[in-house]
């Protein structure tokens, strides 16, 4: 249990790094759509991205969850988004 843990640890480390990174590029498009007048939702963008990297999910069982938590984290870009272009 205790390696598990450690293993969960790790993972979770490598994510918020990567977490960063992508918030980091969102708030560019996000000030990119506030120059140029775009609005946030793009709903085929996102349905490109949730079909395009599903498929990345080997495990049917899995992947389900793997839209759910790609969802979230495109429903959490889209709020910070939201926060660049109100400035």
């Amino acid at each position: 249990m205790n390696e598990l843990r450690k293993q969960i640890n790790k993972i979770d480390e490598q994510m918020a790094k990567l977490f960063e990174e992508r918030m980091n590029c969102a708030k560019k498009i996000g000030e990119y759509k506030k120059e140029h007048a775009l609005p946030i939702y793009d709903e085929t963008r996102e349905l490109e991205l949730i079909n395009k990297n599903s498929k990345f999910i080997e495990s049917d069982e899995i992947r389900e969850y793997y839209v759910d938590f790609l969802q979230s984290t495109m429903n959490i870009s889209k709020r910070y988004q939201s926060k660049i272009i109100e400035k």
